[in-house]
């Protein structure tokens, strides 16, 4: 298989996942989410964008090839603020929860619900794991974030017209625009690698978007 073959084979498998096509994520792209549904969104997503670049770090330091090591640098950077730390995406993140009536200090240590547990736990044993899993994994949360982003940004501005007149959405928004650099680099990284990964590649990949579906999932009210 050639390296545009594979890279449009896993791309296909990510952008297809339910991952960003459920019931949960669908429903808040059209504003068709209660407050409770809102707010629990707001403080355990802050949990992922907490913790996203430790666990990224974890796949960085694991990493063996110094080409790959490089490509994720570049994300890692990217989210530390790009050498000003007053642009850390989670202070960014931190804008958005004031905003909407939030203190952050009082989330840092608010137990998370088992389906967000179990993503983030999920990514810290896919990346600490054999390497082409954790780039497997890597990619697919790179490649869907897109996708995620189209789904939320509309949701959220219902919201802020809705309830939440004081909703800062820099975080979504920059998110958004700054993505697709993360995907080119997550391109970069697949060209390096042989088929003899692809199994191992994409079999992470969908492991890693299920746990994520189950995470959307988690955040609907309870019937």
């Amino acid at each position: 298989m050639q390296q545009s073959d594979f890279y449009g084979e896993i791309k296909r498998v990510v952008k297809s996942h339910t991952a960003t096509d459920n019931d949960f994520i669908n429903r808040f792209s059209r504003g068709d989410i209660t407050d409770e549904e809102f707010k629990r969104f707001s403080i355990e997503f802050y949990h992922f964008t907490r913790e996203w670049p430790e666990i990224l770090a974890k796949l960085l330091v694991s990493t063996e090839n110094e080409n790959d090591a490089y490509e994720l640098t570049g994300i890692l950077v990217s989210e530390l603020g790009s050498g000003d730390s007053g642009k850390r995406h989670e202070l960014l993140y931190r804008r958005y929860l004031r905003s909407i009536g939030f203190k952050p200090e009082e989330l840092v240590k608010r137990e998370q619900i088992s389906t967000t547990k179990g993503w983030l736990d999920g990514m810290r044993e896919y990346f600490s794991s054999d390497h082409a899993k954790a780039l497997g994994a890597e990619f697919a949360l790179e490649n869907m974030a897109i996708p995620m982003w189209d789904k939320l940004l509309p949701g959220l501005k219902i919201m802020k017209e809705r309830k939440y007149k004081d909703m800062d959405m820099l975080y979504f928004t920059f998110h958004r625009e700054l993505e697709s650099t993360h995907e080119d680099a997550m391109e970069n990284v697949i060209g390096v690698h042989n088929n003899d990964q692809k199994e191992q590649f994409i079999s992470s990949a969908k492991g890693m978007l299920d746990l994520e579906e189950k995470f959307w999932l988690g955040l609907a009210d309870k019937k």
